[in-house]
């Protein structure tokens, strides 16, 4: 367990030893780091508006691609404060410090559960979506490091974490989700916008 502890700390420190050599980079990143939810939350929406005529079980998967993403960071807030561990400029004050200090757990990173929960769960929707998420969700595991906000084992735990919740519910849950879908899009309410393409003419 050392081992890996001292592993992980040189990773954070290589990060931000490469942080302090590119300021000009900073302000992107942080914002990236902090905003880029929103990036996330965009996807999801294309997901469901790209879906919304197609097959059932393709809405069922964007509809659960949302609520995946959810459930994932919901999921993850008792694991940190069961884990209870500080953030790193706690430990190294030496850091290069872009984050705004918090009284959140580090571990595991809410930033990375969430693209990772998102990036699997458009998987399922779209292949050209899902990667681009996928490169997104790299992308902020990579900025939370950067900012000092986690320990590369956060982002990596939680990129873990966010897909297990996604891959796994869509497992169980595909065969009911997608029957509740069908009978969801036929009611009244819905019929017009979420009808099938094939009824759409």
């Amino acid at each position: 367990m050392n081992a890996f502890r001292h592993l992980d700390d040189r990773l954070m420190l290589a990060v931000n030893s490469f942080a302090r050599h590119t300021p000009w980079l900073h302000g992107a990143v942080l914002d990236f780091a902090t905003y880029g939810v929103v990036l996330f939350a965009l996807l999801l929406l294309a997901g469901l508006v790209i879906s919304r005529h197609r097959c059932s079980r393709l809405l069922a998967a964007s509809g659960w691609a949302a609520v995946a993403t959810v459930l994932a960071v919901a999921l993850n807030q008792p694991l940190g404060r069961l884990v209870a561990e500080g953030r790193p400029y706690a430990a190294h004050p030496e850091l290069l410090r872009l984050a705004s200090r918090t009284s959140d757990f580090s571990f595991p990173s809410d930033h990375a559960v969430m693209a990772g929960a998102a990036a699997v769960a458009l998987l399922l929707v779209s292949r050209r979506l899902g990667l681009i998420a996928v490169v997104l969700a790299v992308l902020m595991a990579f900025a939370r490091v950067y900012i000092a906000a986690h320990y590369p084992w956060d982002v990596m735990a939680g990129l873990v974490l966010g897909a297990g919740v996604s891959a796994l519910g869509w497992l169980v849950l595909r065969r009911p989700l997608t029957a509740l879908t069908a009978w969801l899009r036929v009611q009244p309410g819905l019929r017009l916008a979420f009808r099938p393409a094939a009824l759409a003419t």
